[in-house]
C-alpha cells in the first residue's frame, strides 16, 4: 500500500528577490515568495482576479543554485512539500506560518 505523500506543485511568479542566509556551521537557507493567480466569476458575472502568495524555502545546495537564478518577476514552477511552523511576534503573539520546502525549482 502506498503511503500518503505531502507534495505541492505550484506555477507562478517570484514576488521578491531571493534572500539567502548562511549559518555559522556553513548551512544555507534561501527564501522568496511565489505568487499564483486565479480568476473566477462573481455573483454579478464579473471576472475577479486574485493572487495568493506562498513562502518558498530552499536549503544548502538548492539555496546556492536558486540564489543565482531567482529574481523578482521570474516565472517559476516549484515542487516541494507543505510545512507549518510557529513563531512569536515581537509583541509576544504566537503565529502559524505555512511554507513550501522546495525540492525542485524550474524557470518556466
Amino acid at each position: 500500500m502506498k503511503t500518503n505523500q505531502n507534495k505541492v506543485e505550484l506555477a507562478g511568479y517570484a514576488g521578491t528577490d531571493i534572500q539567502v542566509y548562511e549559518f555559522r556551521k556553513g548551512s544555507k537557507v534561501a527564501r522568496f515568495t511565489l505568487g499564483t493567480h486565479d480568476s473566477f466569476k462573481n455573483k454579478l458575472g464579473e471576472w475577479v482576479n486574485t493572487t495568493t502568495w506562498h513562502r518558498i524555502v530552499l536549503w544548502n545546495t538548492q539555496a546556492e543554485e536558486a540564489e543565482k537564478a531567482v529574481k523578482k518577476g521570474l516565472a517559476l514552477s516549484v515542487t516541494g512539500k507543505l510545512s507549518y511552523r510557529f513563531f512569536e511576534t515581537p509583541a509576544g503573539e504566537r503565529r502559524l506560518l505555512a511554507e513550501v520546502i522546495a525540492s525542485e525549482i524550474k524557470v518556466a
